[in-house]
Formats: structure tokens, C-alpha cells, sequence
């Protein structure tokens, strides 16, 4: 995605200075905070099409930075976090983040989650001819064209990923997808993450879709396999 905008927002000046030049030598416009005020600000006047979110920030710490800019806008987000800690990333993805990189990283590996996600956003841009506008499955509407989920009518705020992941699977009813065949589409080939992150997903994506995440009806596990969406509901599915 050519002359792509991306915000960075990061204290420390050495991280920030290396990530914009990098980028910018690969033709990026790369615009920068160093707090989570001025990140947000500048997310809403600069509307940039990507945002790299450090999650260690002074004031507004990165999680509350990611639920601001989630709630506002529809922009792909990439944390950056210097803890290892499983916990910290569930956290980074249960408030809107997309993908996770942890420190230290390379900038090769930062710019291909960059391009990854932003082939994501291109892919929305161009909805395939034989997909439906709507997918409606009991009280679940999802609206292919607007981007855009409801059940009962009341809209169901998805990040990127988790919307990318529903649609796929919904698409493919009652078909059951392997994991890999879930990052081969919706992370891309050069995704790098481990296969656990397709589960954090599909776990969120429970908790946002489902009755009862813990007895899933509508995303079924099939065991060392991957996942199915069902659309033969039970009675009192929806």
C-alpha cells in the first residue's frame, strides 16, 4: 500500500527515529507521538491508515490509548511491548490491538506485520464479486460491504482480525478450517506469530458473538484440527 500513513507512538526517541526512517525508506509517511494525549489527538486529525502503539507510555498508558483510537476509528494497531508475558498480550488483543510485537525487534519484522495488515485493509477495500453483501445466521448480521456486525440489532465493535476471522469462517459454514489455513489468509504468508494467537482470537471473538463463550454454539473447536462456524443453530442459538 503505497504513501501509507503510519502514526507512531513511543517515548523513547531512539525507537521512534529508527522506525520512521526505516519506514520512510520504504516510502511510508510516518507522523509521531510520544505520549498516549498527543497519540490520540493526532489519530483523529491525521487519520492515518496504520497506528504502532508502545504499550509503556507516560499518562495514558498504551491499552487505554488502543481503547480510545478502537473506539473512534476503524485503523489496523500494532503494540509494542517490552514484556514477554502471555498475559500482556491477551491484554493488548482483548482492547482492540491487531497484532503484538515484542521487544526487542527487528524492523524487518515490524514492517512486515506493517504490510501484512495493510494488505488486510486493501483486501476489505476490494470485497470479491461472489461474496454476499450480508451474511444473516439467526440474530447475527454480518454486513460484508459496511464492515460492520450486529446481533439483535445491537453492533458488535470487532478489530480487524477478529472481523477477518468471522467472515472467513462464516463464509465457509460448516466447513472446518485448520489453523494454518487461518493464517494463510487472514495473517498473510509471512505471518511470524505462533499459532496460539489464532486461538486468542477465536476466544475474543466468543466472547463478543456467543450466549456462553465457555459453550460455544455458533464457533465449534474441532480437536487438533482447527475451527468450524455452524450454521445449524440450536433453539436457543440466537
Amino acid at each position: 500500500m503505497k504513501n501509507a500513513k503510519v502514526l507512531v507512538i513511543d517515548d523513547e526517541p531512539s525507537i521512534t527515529s529508527s522506525i520512521k526512517y526505516g519506514l520512510e525508506k520504504e516510502g511510508y509517511t510516518v507522523i509521531t507521538a510520544d505520549n498516549g494525549s498527543d497519540g490520540c489527538e493526532l489519530a483523529r486529525n491525521e487519520k492515518p491508515d496504520i497506528v504502532v502503539l508502545d504499550v509503556m507510555l507516560p499518562g495514558l498508558d498504551g491499552y487505554e490509548v488502543c481503547r480510545m483510537i478502537r473506539a473512534e476509528l476503524p485503523v489496523p494497531i500494532i503494540m509494542l511491548t517490552a514484556k514477554g508475558e502471555e498475559i500482556d498480550k491477551v491484554v493488548g488483543l482483548e482492547v482492540g490491538a491487531d497484532e503484538y510485537v515484542t521487544k526487542p525487534f527487528s524492523l524487518r519484522e515490524l514492517q512486515a506485520r506493517i504490510k501484512a495488515l495493510l494488505r488486510l485493509v486493501a483486501r476489505h477495500k476490494n470485497t470479491k464479486i461472489a461474496e454476499p453483501d450480508k451474511i444473516e445466521i439467526g440474530e447475527l448480521v454480518i454486513d460484508l460491504k459496511r464492515h460492520e456486525v450486529f446481533i439483535e440489532d445491537r453492533k458488535i465493535n470487532l478489530t480487524l482480525k477478529e472481523f477477518e476471522l468471522l467472515k472467513l469462517l462464516a463464509l465457509n459454514a460448516n466447513k472446518v478450517l485448520s489453523r494454518e489455513y487461518l493464517i494463510e489468509q487472514v495473517w498473510g504468508y509471512d505471518f511470524t506469530g505462533e499459532g496460539r494467537t489464532v486461538d486468542v482470537h477465536i476466544h475474543w471473538l466468543r466472547e463478543k458473538i456467543e450466549r456462553d463463550p465457555e459453550n460455544p454454539v455458533r464457533i465449534q473447536t474441532v480437536r487438533g484440527v482447527g475451527y468450524r462456524f455452524e450454521r445449524r443453530l440450536g433453539r436457543n442459538a440466537d
